[in-house]
C-alpha cells in the first residue's frame, strides 16, 4: 500500500488502514490534499491485507472545507463545474467502497470536512467538536452533497435551517439529529473508529447498508416536502436579503431528493458554481480573507505583543460596561472605576445587565456571574487602585479636558510599560497624548455599540504612538475576538467619518423636497440596516449635529453643514431619547414623520420655493455612495488609512454595510472608477463642492486603476 504523502500520514494495524490529514493549519482540502487522499483511498482499496479505512484528522481539526481561494479565482464555469464534479465522484467512490470507511472526527467538519465524513460509513466524533455547512456565509452552498446527503441524515426541516444559516451544531446535538453515530470522549475516539471499523470489515455488521445516499426514511413526502420548502424560502426572503446562496441552496432541496442521486448532486454541482462565479460569492469571500488578515500590519510582523492580564476600566457608562463585560468574558482581571460611589454602584448594576441574556439563555447562572465578579472583577472609586494594570481603557465623557486631567493621573500611577487607550470617536489621540511623559504608550481604541456584540475594534494611532503599543493593542483585540483595524489619527479617524459621509446627503436631500422616508428606504434597499434619518433619531440629532459642525470646521467646506439639519436640531426634537426626532415615537413600534420637524422643513421648502424632485431610491443610494467612495480615497490622501480591504470590513463590521456587496470600496470597483469620477464631476455641477472629486480618484480614473488588484 502506497504511504508516501505530504498531507496524509497512513499507517496500519491488522487489516485496519488509518488515515490521519495533515494539512496545516486547518487541514484545508486543497488540490494536493484532494488528488492524494483519492490516491490513498485508491491503494488501500486494492490492498489485500487492508479490510477497513480509519479517516481522521491531525491536530484539532478535522478537515476544514475547500480552499476558498481557489475558488475566488475561477472565472469559468465549466473548469470549476468539471473540478467540484471530480471531488463529487471520490466521494461517491468513498461510499460505495467494497472496504468500510470510519470518520473519526478529531475536531471540527465544516463545509467539505463534513461531506466527506457524510460520504463515510460510520462517524463518530469526540465530544466538544462541531460539524456543519457554513458555505452560505461566503456566499456559497455546500458542493460536495451536503444538500443531498445531510437531509437523508437528519431530516430536511434540520438541513435546511443547518445549511441556510451556516450555524454549525455541536457533536451531541449532531448525534440526536442522526448526523453522527456516536460521540465519545476524545482519548477514546481512535480506540472507538477502529473498533468500529473492525466490527464492519468482519461482516458484524454490514457497511453497505449504511451508505448515505441510499437512505431515505428521514425524507418528507412530496405534498410535506412543498410545505417544508415554502416555509424556508419565506424565512429565507426574511432573513437573506440581497444574498443569493440560501435560495439556491433550498432550490438544490427542491428539486433534488430523489431516487436519482447522480443527478441530484450534478445539480447541486451546476447551483454550487452559479454560487462561486457570482459576485455575490466573491465580495463575502474577499471580506472573510480580509478579516483573517486584518491587523496584521508589515510595521508590527516581528514584534511581539505585550503579556495583558489585568485590564484598567475608567468609566462605567454604557460603553465601559460592554468593554468591562468582554474582559471578565474572556478571563482578564478587571479593574473597575469610577468617579464616585453612586455612580460606580449604578456602573456595576449596569455591568450586570450586559449578562442578562447569558443568564436567559441558560449559557451562565446568577451564581456564575457573582462568583466571576468576585474572582476577577474589582470595583473602586480611588485611581490608585488601577496601579496594577497592564492596560488600561478610558471611556469617560467626550471632553478633552476632562480625559486629560485623568490621564495626567494615571500616567503618575501605572507601570511604564502599561499601554494607555482612549476610547473616543472624534478626538484627536494626538493632542490626548501630549500629557504624558512618554506618548508612544497611548493609542485610541475606538469600541461600536453595544461593545460586547459589536464585532470591530478600531484602533487609531496618535502620531507618537509606537510600535510596541500598536502590537500590544492588536494583540488584546484578538482575544477578545475583534476585528483590529488599524487607522492614523485625523478628523472622525476612519468610521466616524466614513459613515458621516455615506449618511451626509440625507439632510440635503430634504433641502431639495424629496421625502424623508424615501430616502430611508434608499439606504434600506442598497443593504443597511437602517436608513440615516432613523439613525440619527437612535445616535441623537443633537449628536450628530455637533459631529457634522466638527468636521466642517476640520475640513473645510465640502463639509458645510445643512442649513435645514441646523433648522431641525434647533428644535429641541434629538430623536429617540427625547421621544421625537425626524420620526415621534409615541408609539415606538410604529414611528411617524414628527410633525414639528415636518413644518420645519416645509417652511423650509416654502421660503426657497423648492418643488419635490422626481427621483427614485436608486437615485439617491447612488449620490450617497458616490459620497463615501469619494471621501475614502481622500482620507487615503491624508494617510488616514491606505488597505482598501480594512477600510471595507471597517464599514461592514462597523456600521453594518452589507457584506454581501463587499464594501465601499468594492462597490467603488464594481460601478467603474471612471464612472465614479464622472458622476462626482456631474454631481459638483448640479450640487456644490461637497462632491469635489479626489486627486486619487481623479488619477485612477485616469490610469484604470482599481481600489482593489484581486
Amino acid at each position: 500500500m502506497k504511504t508516501d504523502f505530504s498531507t496524509i500520514h497512513i499507517t496500519a494495524e491488522k487489516g485496519i488502514a488509518i488515515f490521519r490529514i495533515d494539512n496545516p493549519p486547518v487541514n484545508q482540502l486543497s488540490a494536493i490534499l484532494r488528488q492524494e487522499i483519492s490516491s490513498a483511498f485508491q491503494s488501500a482499496s486494492e490492498e489485500p491485507q487492508i479490510k477497513a479505512i480509519v479517516l481522521t484528522g491531525t491536530g484539532n481539526t478535522f478537515m476544514g472545507g475547500a480552499d476558498i481561494t481557489e475558488i475566488q479565482k475561477v472565472t469559468e464555469y465549466k473548469g470549476l463545474l468539471e473540478k467540484v464534479m471530480e471531488l463529487n465522484t471520490f466521494y461517491g467512490s468513498i461510499e460505495q467502497s467494497a472496504k468500510p470507511v470510519v470518520a473519526a472526527i478529531n475536531g471540527p467538519a465544516l463545509g467539505g470536512g463534513l461531506e466527506l465524513a457524510m460520504a463515510c460509513h460510520y462517524r463518530v466524533a469526540a465530544r466538544g467538536i462541531v460539524v456543519g455547512q457554513p458555505e452560505v456565509q461566503l456566499g456559497l452552498i455546500p458542493g460536495a452533497g451536503g444538500t443531498q446527503r445531510l437531509p437523508r441524515l437528519c431530516g430536511m426541516p434540520e438541513a435546511l435551517a443547518m445549511i441556510t444559516t451556516g450555524e454549525p451544531v455541536k457533536a451531541d446535538i449532531a448525534m440526536v439529529k442522526g448526523i453522527l453515530d456516536a460521540v465519545v470522549p476524545a482519548d477514546a475516539l481512535m480506540d472507538t473508529a477502529i473498533e468500529v471499523a473492525r466490527r464492519l470489515a468482519d461482516g458484524q455488521e454490514d457497511h453497505q447498508s449504511r451508505i448515505t445516499r441510499n437512505r431515505m426514511e428521514k425524507l418528507p413526502g412530496e405534498e410535506e416536502k412543498s410545505q417544508i420548502i415554502s416555509m424556508a424560502k419565506e424565512t429565507a426572503r426574511k432573513k437573506a436579503r440581497g444574498l443569493m446562496a440560501p435560495f439556491k441552496a433550498i432550490e438544490a432541496m427542491e428539486k433534488g431528493l430523489s431516487s436519482d442521486f447522480d443527478s441530484d448532486i450534478r445539480l447541486e454541482a451546476e447551483l454550487f458554481t452559479q454560487c462561486a462565479l457570482s459576485d455575490i460569492a466573491k465580495n463575502m469571500i474577499g471580506i472573510f480573507l480580509n478579516t483573517s488578515s486584518a491587523g496584521r500590519l508589515p510595521r508590527i510582523k516581528d514584534i511581539e505583543p505585550a503579556s495583558v492580564k489585568t485590564v484598567a476600566m475608567l468609566g462605567l457608562g454604557v460603553m465601559g460596561n460592554g468593554i468591562a463585560h468582554m474582559l471578565l468574558s474572556f478571563g482578564f482581571k478587571a479593574i473597575l472605576w469610577e468617579v464616585g460611589e453612586a455612580a460606580l454602584q449604578k456602573g456595576l448594576q449596569g455591568l450586570r445587565k450586559t449578562f442578562a441574556q447569558a443568564i436567559k439563555r441558560g449559557k451562565m447562572t446568577e451564581a456564575d456571574l457573582d462568583r466571576l465578579m468576585d474572582a476577577n472583577a474589582l470595583g473602586t472609586t480611588q485611581l490608585a487602585d488601577i496601579a496594577p494594570a497592564d492596560l488600561v481603557i478610558e471611556a469617560v465623557l467626550e471632553n478633552m479636558e476632562i480625559k486629560k486631567s485623568i490621564w495626567r493621573q494615571a500616567d503618575a500611577i501605572c507601570s511604564p510599560l502599561a499601554v494607555f487607550a482612549t476610547n473616543t470617536s472624534a478626538l484627536p489621540i494626538t493632542e490626548l497624548a501630549t500629557v504624558l511623559r512618554d506618548p508612544s504608550r497611548m493609542l485610541g481604541m475606538h469600541f461600536f455599540n453595544p461593545a460586547e456584540r459589536m464585532r470591530l475594534l478600531e484602533i487609531i494611532n496618535a502620531e507618537s504612538t509606537s510600535d510596541q503599543t500598536l502590537s500590544t493593542a492588536v494583540g488584546f483585540a484578538r482575544k477578545i475576538k475583534k476585528v483590529p483595524i488599524v487607522v492614523n489619527d485625523g478628523p472622525g479617524f476612519y468610521v466616524t467619518r466614513q459613515l458621516n459621509a455615506l449618511m451626509g446627503e440625507c439632510n440635503f436631500m430634504l433641502e431639495e423636497g424629496i421625502p424623508m422616508e424615501l430616502v430611508d428606504r434608499a439606504l434600506k434597499e442598497m443593504g443597511m440596516p437602517m436608513g440615516p434619518f432613523i439613525l440619527h433619531d437612535l445616535t441623537g440629532i443633537d449628536i450628530g449635529f455637533h459631529v457634522a459642525r466638527n468636521f466642517e470646521e476640520s475640513l473645510g467646506p465640502r463639509w458645510k453643514v445643512s442649513a435645514l439639519h441646523e433648522k431641525i436640531f434647533k428644535t429641541g426634537c434629538y430623536g429617540r431619547k427625547t421621544g421625537a426626532g425626524y420620526y415621534d415615537y409615541s408609539d415606538p413600534a410604529i414611528p411617524k414623520p414628527n410633525p414639528v420637524v415636518r413644518d420645519v422643513i416645509e417652511s423650509y421648502l416654502g421660503e426657497h420655493n423648492v418643488s419635490p424632485v422626481d427621483t427614485t431610491p436608486k437615485d439617491l443610494s447612488d449620490r450617497m455612495l458616490a459620497r463615501a467612495i469619494n471621501e475614502a480615497a481622500y482620507m487615503m490622501d491624508e494617510g488616514i488609512c491606505d488597505r482598501a480591504g480594512d477600510m471595507d470590513l471597517a464599514m461592514v463590521y462597523g456600521c453594518g454595510y452589507p457584506v454581501y456587496r463587499g464594501g465601499i470600496l468594492r462597490d467603488a470597483d464594481a460601478w467603474g472608477i471612471d464612472k465614479v469620477y464622472a458622476y462626482l464631476k456631474e454631481s459638483e455641477k448640479k450640487h456644490g463642492i461637497r462632491f469635489k472629486p479626489s486627486k486619487r480618484l481623479k488619477a485612477m480614473a485616469e490610469n484604470g486603476k482599481l481600489f482593489y488588484t484581486h
